[in-house]
């Protein structure tokens, strides 16, 4: 069940509040404008990941996981088909963009997919470690970006240092407790992957953790 839409206000005291989480200086930006060209000072190039060999092995993983979104929805029938996607640098391009413009652009490779599997009649799931109190920008965010969204799992703001592993297993398995059958399952991070609840698995690169 997604909920309402809040004030500006609250909107704004979340962004604050996720900066102060990850120790981002905050510049003044407006919600409507449009999110730079990746930078080279952006924290992905400072730890050494140059944006277009990710693009690039990003691309290959959707090339794989395509024919199998498509294969698996040819013959659904009525069956409650759903995907589940992770968030940071797997929907959205996060370590590249400066996280106080918003919106940060869409992985576009996943949003590809994303679209593919909502035009197939499969729900698009979100399950991400970031906090409930910026689960409303990240909605924005996410529907600003091109995202078809059925459903988006936050974390409680006290647990948001605790192993996200077990959290994420929990909301699969929440996912298929309303009665959809996952068929895939998209992060960049062993956390996101693991603990089954999904057909398959398609790793994006973190290129051993420096994508976040």
């Amino acid at each position: 069940m997604m909920r309402p839409r809040t004030t500006t206000s609250r909107t704004a005291a979340a962004l604050a509040a996720t900066l102060a989480l990850v120790a981002v200086p905050v510049t003044s930006a407006t919600a409507a404008e449009p999110a730079p060209a990746p930078a080279t000072t952006s924290a992905a190039a400072a730890a050494g990941v140059d944006y277009d060999l990710w693009r690039q092995d990003v691309a290959a993983v959707a090339a794989e996981a395509r024919p199998w979104l498509e294969s698996r929805t040819g013959n659904a029938g009525a069956e409650k088909q759903a995907i589940v996607l992770d968030i940071d640098n797997t929907a959205l391009e996060t370590h590249f963009h400066p996280l106080w413009v918003q919106p940060v652009p869409a992985v576009a490779d996943v949003r590809e997919l994303a679209r593919f599997a909502d035009s197939r009649g499969v729900a698009v799931f979100f399950v991400t470690a970031r906090p409930d109190i910026v689960r409303d920008l990240t909605e924005w965010n996410l529907e600003k970006a091109g995202y078809p969204v059925d459903g988006l799992y936050v974390r409680d703001l006290p647990d948001i240092f605790d192993d996200a592993a077990p959290y994420k297993t929990a909301a699969r398995a929440g996912i298929e407790a309303k009665g959809y059958t996952i068929i895939a399952n998209i992060g960049n991070n062993a956390s996101d992957l693991a603990g089954g609840h999904a057909e398959r698995t398609f790793k994006l690169p973190d290129y051993d953790g420096k994508l976040f």
